[in-house]
């Protein structure tokens, strides 16, 4: 976590009170102000992802293995199928 996320939760969440504030009291420039804040806060989310993810890239190489774990009953019956074929 740096300080791009906690940043953009600070903003989101600042935001989500102006909006809300702003609808109980029917202030419609407050809810836009607070909807302009979380757009922001989210914003600032994203890009603090966004920069983990490239100090911290995860590795493309995965076994096959790893992809295709679970079948369906359907290839597990063609499987048993083509091992019992009569000659």
């Amino acid at each position: 976590m740096n300080k791009e996320h906690v940043k953009g939760a600070m903003d989101d969440a600042i935001g989500r009170v102006k909006r809300q504030s702003g609808e109980w009291t029917g202030n419609v420039n407050k809810q836009m102000e607070g909807a302009g804040q979380q757009i922001k806060g989210k914003a600032e989310k994203a890009w603090g992802h966004i920069k983990d993810a490239t100090k911290n890239p995860t590795p493309l190489n995965r076994n096959d293995t790893d992809r295709n774990t679970s079948t369906t009953p359907n290839d597990r019956n063609r499987s048993d199928q083509s091992s019992h074929r009569p000659r």
